[in-house]
């Protein structure tokens, strides 16, 4: 009966943290198409959002490339909610940042990349006992763009035929927000360069903001 209480009572409490929020941050993540459509959107309601950065990254294994877009916006929570809709219905991946965590948590770090990166990070991060706390996750449900060097040297009719069955390959690509103690910042930024993952140190990224 008391934990079902208290289970309540923080449930309340991290609505109302994001209630109370004038202003929110927001990544997005996914195909350039779906991140065009909410620049697009955000644009058009600049008095009320804001376009902190953009980056189109590639990540390569083997012979095939995988792309994605990444998106971080600034503005007022109810539009951003609307944005972020944008991106769930058109399978992207999407982490609402609440004030709370910027005042509560030391060293934020946003990772982005392919969901099995992001495992691959995880696990590696568990054997070297790197401390850390996992704040917020979410997945794409939509396609990527990629691309197969080796349909390079292929005849163009058997390349039509190959290429767009490579391009919609349903390949998971995963948002997370961290935090952790100093010391582990330096075992946090080898590992992510090491799984191919695209990462920012939010508290940095603050202050140059």
């Amino acid at each position: 009966m008391i934990e079902n209480k208290i289970k309540t009572l923080r449930k309340a409490a991290k609505v109302s943290t994001m209630q109370d929020a004038d202003k929110i941050w927001c990544v997005i993540a996914g195909s350039e198409e779906m991140i065009n459509n909410v620049s697009y959107e955000a644009i058009l309601n600049k008095e009320r959002v804001s376009i902190l950065c953009r980056e189109h990254v590639s990540s390569r294994e083997s012979f095939i490339t995988q792309k994605f877009d990444f998106l971080m916006l600034y503005g007022d929570e109810n539009k951003i909610r609307d944005l972020s809709l944008i991106s769930k219905e058109q399978g992207g991946a999407y982490l609402k940042i609440a004030p709370y965590y910027t005042k509560n948590e030391p060293n934020l770090f946003l990772l982005v990349g392919m969901d099995n990166h992001i495992k691959k990070f995880m696990g590696d991060g568990e054997k070297r006992r790197l401390d850390y706390k996992f704040l917020l996750e979410d997945k794409t449900t939509g396609f990527i763009e990629t691309d197969v060097s080796l349909t390079n040297k292929m005849p163009s009719i058997l390349r039509k035929t190959i290429d767009p069955l490579f391009k919609v390959a349903d390949v998971a690509l995963s948002t997370v927000l961290i935090s952790t103690h100093k010391d582990n910042i330096p075992g946090i930024k080898e590992l992510s360069r090491r799984n191919k993952l695209f990462f920012i140190e939010f508290d940095k990224f603050l202050k140059e903001d």
